[in-house]
């Protein structure tokens, strides 16, 4: 008669060997095309080619792995996620900005010269990338809404689009504010708005280094996303 031990490996060698490896789980492309097709979708309308994919195929990880690794990531962590497409528009980005900054109005009939010191821009840059990488077409989808706080008001600078042939997939108000030491000469420029001057530009103006982003998915009805830096 054999023994419990006998029939007990018997059995779990015949289970074992009747199932397959194909069976337990789909292989992993299937996970990169279904992700590659969800990143497409949100990117309606647009070919291929101008949107990254979401493919996680080449990750290393399977669907759950890569969502349990992409929870844990901490936020500095995402800038050794960064790519450099996106690094170079965001230069790009940064010179339309500073060039849109040079002819702006604060309620005057005449430009104000808005600068922007270089922590202020460096700082911009880095987190206007950072709330893109989630984004299925990264910076290029970016619709940038450019203000500038003034006491209680808030005055629209400019709108920029880095790619005015691509559908917006997300939307970007970014708020500037003026350096408080400054009002003396805002309050100079703004009684000057009636008066008949020379047209030309007003006096250059710096701006602080503090600043807020509101971001908002246009495919989506996620709340939105405030950011003060």
């Amino acid at each position: 008669m054999p023994s419990l031990w006998d029939r007990f490996s018997s059995s779990s060698s015949s289970s074992s060997s009747s199932r397959t490896p194909a069976a337990d789980r789909p292989p992993r492309s299937a996970w990169g095309s279904a992700a590659r097709e969800e990143g497409l979708d949100r990117c309606a309308s647009l070919e291929s080619s101008d949107c990254e994919s979401l493919d996680s195929s080449n990750s290393g990880f399977g669907p759950e792995e890569d969502s349990s690794y992409l929870d844990g990531v901490s936020l500095p962590d995402f800038e050794l996620l960064s790519d450099p497409e996106d690094e170079h528009l965001c230069a790009n980005l940064m010179q339309l900005l500073q060039e849109s900054l040079s002819q702006a109005r604060l309620g005057s009939r005449r430009p104000a010269r808005l600068l922007m010191p270089s922590q202020l821009l460096s700082q911009v840059g880095k987190e206007l990338l950072r709330l893109a990488y989630s984004e299925p077409c990264g910076l290029r989808g970016a619709l940038l809404d450019v203000c500038v706080e003034q006491g209680k008001s808030c005055h629209s600078v400019a709108q920029l689009a880095l790619d005015p042939s691509l559908v917006p997939t997300f939307q970007l108000t970014l708020v500037l504010r003026l350096d408080s030491r400054l009002w003396p000469k805002i309050q100079g420029l703004l009684s000057s708005a009636n008066s008949s001057l020379v047209p030309g530009y007003s006096q250059s103006l710096t701006l602080s280094t503090g600043f807020r982003v509101i971001k908002k998915k246009l495919y989506s009805s996620e709340q939105l996303l405030i950011e003060e830096c």
